[in-house]
């Protein structure tokens, strides 16, 4: 027997790390395509209530390394709409140094924030996906998970956790009616990147066989789709878009 995947009219999706870059572009595509969105941000306030205010969402102030405010957060989200069906795990950091420079404290930072919150978020919500007979958790990871990027060892390495921790739970939740696949970006014109100088930029491009550098919308787009009904038979897949530079 084939089991429909949602009974619901209106969908609710929490969105991490949602206040700008891919993470921003998401609220904004799952908001037009008329979800009920939520998304969590760690700081910055003003950016958030753009977001809330051009979207129509719902920011929490939650930072993914605390186990009591994601808590709280999914805690809210099922008080106020019955739990989230959709979860986007996008919240991240990165990170430039030589291993060698590399304190505990900075690889810490960066673990914990790409790998840590992927585990908070994901073992609050599976009750609340369990409760409703279905959902989707997407994972964010990066193209450097697949192929590793020089000086950026601790975020690649988190990268490729988060790839491994897809498959696993996929394997464990899919009995449950729960699909869980990442999405593997490449190089993205985000703020995150801002900081790489335009040669860097200009060297990834003509290395990308599409010639180009990645928008956050697309990636926003292949999660709406991943969310959707239409890839109901697609469960522990690790999908690149990097315009070809992993192939």
């Amino acid at each position: 027997m084939i089991r429909p995947f949602f009974g619901f009219t209106m969908r609710n999706v929490l969105i991490t790390g949602g206040s700008r870059g891919i993470g921003r572009a998401m609220v904004e595509a799952f908001a037009g395509a008329g979800y009920r969105v939520y998304f969590l941000y760690r700081q910055n306030s003003e950016a958030a209530l753009s977001v809330e205010t051009s979207t129509g969402a719902v920011g929490i102030k939650a930072d993914v390394r605390d186990a009591k405010a994601v808590k709280d957060a999914f805690e809210r989200i099922q008080s106020e709409c019955g739990g989230v069906d959709v979860l986007i795990n996008n919240a991240a950091v990165s990170s430039f140094a030589l291993l060698q420079d590399v304190s505990e404290e900075e690889w810490q930072r960066v673990m914990d924030t790409n790998c840590g919150g992927v585990y908070r978020c994901s073992k609050q919500v599976i009750p609340q996906m369990l409760s409703r007979d279905g959902g989707v958790i997407i994972n964010i990871s990066s193209m450097w998970g697949q192929v590793g990027a020089s000086m950026e060892v601790h975020y690649s390495a988190s990268k490729a956790a988060i790839i491994g921790f897809t498959k696993a739970l996929a394997k464990e939740l899919g009995p449950s009616n729960i699909r869980c696949n990442c999405i593997a970006p490449g190089v993205i014109d985000t703020e995150m990147n801002a900081m790489l100088d335009e040669e860097i930029l200009l060297s990834l491009a003509e290395e990308t066989p599409l010639g180009r550098i990645g928008r956050p919308q697309e990636i926003a787009s292949l999660a709406l789709y991943l969310a959707s009904d239409a890839a109901s038979f697609i469960t522990g897949q690790i999908i690149g878009a990097n315009g070809g530079f992993v192939i």
